[in-house]
């Protein structure tokens, strides 16, 4: 259980992400899957989308399935459209701290034993939480699937909430807040970016939850949170692998047809005010060298712009040849390590940011003025047809790498069904290819501008003695 590693498909870049929104990136080795392009530059996206079968319960419960008969093999993906996005100021952890509550007694099943069940199955089970949702998955031989709708049903309708576990796990979430966090001085300062970059919208908390918050959690929280949003009609299940639709879908109305369709959970309304002017911020906390990190507003997966600030992303930070680590690890020599990214798959418009480790002599200061220097480089000088094709059969390869397996495909249609849709992940890699170099020049200078900026410096302090 865990906050979830996102983004395989879409941009590729090397950001770890503390808060929880995106957790890690991949890097992806994408010279060898190019070989497996065709000429013409095509994608598997249309030919996979083309193959979901698409259906809603009566309920609300929306069902995407997907056969995939290479292996006898099945994913399935329970995902709640519920997040730290969805929280109260004085109430932030909430969506987390369920995550694990869900793994800790049913009706029918004790603590700890969905787990041994899916392990005795053969099975590997896990969840994770985001900004935007909330998502559970079990991975088995073919031949298990009904076992995984059983186990996903039963905690949909008859999770327990024992007092005595809720106040167990609390501890662990805590524990796990300190380790993550309050005890990592990087995540620490990801953190206090996020809550200066965001001063009105949800965005601005912590997937894990403010420590204070997390103290004054109660049982009756985590029920409300739980009748509120785990209700058939704020849900998703995909099916990834080797099974018959036809046999499949009778199964799922039998196991989930009968859970009663919830209220429509309440809309999140907030909308983050236009930045205008720099916001900075110094973080002093017990560290070995400075670090820098700049976030700057950008919009959501569903704007046009999108697809031009993915490439931006990757020119600018898609691994160690891409402009940023180039120059301020290799040539100025001003950074242990550097990159960035675009926070895309989110429902709400979020950041684009960038990170540097401070090399040992130099300044946070020095990073600050390279980092800005490639960015306003972008909005001056077109991007060379080369290094624009390349990253764009990078990018490219990066999305086909993350078909690869039932897993990545469950994860994927989720993902841009709870966010968007999932039909919008068809237009991916034609948008992608359509990115001409005015187009990064313009969104550059759009969203990539000072006013829009906020900045964090860690500064060490000593190590107590």
């Amino acid at each position: 259980m865990s906050c979830w590693p996102t983004g395989i498909f879409g941009m590729v870049t090397v950001a770890n992400r503390q808060k929880g929104r995106h957790l890690v990136r991949w890097a992806i080795p994408a010279a060898i899957v190019l070989l497996l392009l065709p000429a013409t530059g095509g994608f598997a996206g249309p030919q996979v989308t083309t193959r979901v079968k698409e259906s809603v319960l009566e309920n609300g419960l929306r069902v995407l399935l997907l056969e995939e008969h290479k292996a006898p093999v099945v994913t399935v993906h329970v995902w709640y459209q519920v997040g730290a996005r969805n929280e109260q100021p004085g109430a932030t952890g909430l969506s987390h701290f369920l995550e694990h509550m869900m793994f800790k007694g049913t009706s029918k099943l004790g603590p700890g034993q969905f787990s041994k069940t899916v392990q005795k199955n053969g099975g590997r089970d896990n969840a994770f939480t985001s900004d935007d949702y909330t998502g559970y998955f079990e991975t088995f031989a073919s031949d298990r699937v009904e076992l995984a709708l059983e186990l996903e049903a039963d905690r949909m309708r008859g999770l327990l909430l024992e007092p005595k576990e809720v106040e167990s796990e609390k501890k662990v979430v805590m524990e796990e807040r300190r380790l993550r966090t309050d005890d990592d001085p990087v995540s620490a300062l990801q953190e206090a970016m996020g809550a200066a970059a965001f001063q009105v919208h949800p965005y601005r908390q912590p997937v894990i939850g403010w420590m204070s918050d997390l103290q004054g959690l109660t049982r009756e929280d985590l029920v409300r949170h739980y009748n509120t949003y785990y209700v058939p009609n704020n849900a998703v299940l995909i099916v990834v692998g080797d099974f018959n639709s036809g046999e499949l879908l009778p199964k799922i109305r039998h196991h989930f047809g009968g859970i009663p369709r919830g209220q429509e959970p309440p809309r999140v309304r907030a909308v983050e005010p236009v930045q205008r002017g720099e916001r900075r911020l110094v973080l002093r906390k017990e560290a070995e060298l400075p670090f820098v990190y700049m976030g700057y507003h950008v919009p959501d997966l569903k704007h046009p712009d999108n697809f031009a600030l993915e490439v931006l992303a990757y020119i600018l930070s898609g691994g160690k040849s891409a402009r940023i680590y180039k120059s301020l690890v290799y040539e100025k020599q001003l950074a242990l390590f550097a990159g960035g990214g675009y926070d895309r798959e989110s429902i709400d418009p979020n950041l684009f940011y960038f990170y540097a480790s401070v090399m040992p002599g130099k300044t946070a200061g020095e990073i600050e003025q390279a980092l800005t220097a490639e960015i306003e480089r972008l909005k001056s000088e077109p991007v060379p047809d080369r290094e624009l094709e390349k990253a764009k059969n990078q990018i490219e390869a990066g999305f086909l790498l993350g078909q690869d397996s039932v897993f990545n495909l469950a994860r994927q249609l989720a993902e841009y069904e709870i966010v968007a849709g999932w039909r919008v992940w068809e237009a991916y890699v034609p948008g992608v290819r359509a990115v001409k170099a005015e187009d990064l020049r313009r969104v550059a200078k759009d969203y990539l501008a000072p006013d829009s900026r906020t900045v964090a410096v860690l500064i060490p302090t000593k190590t107590e003695r």
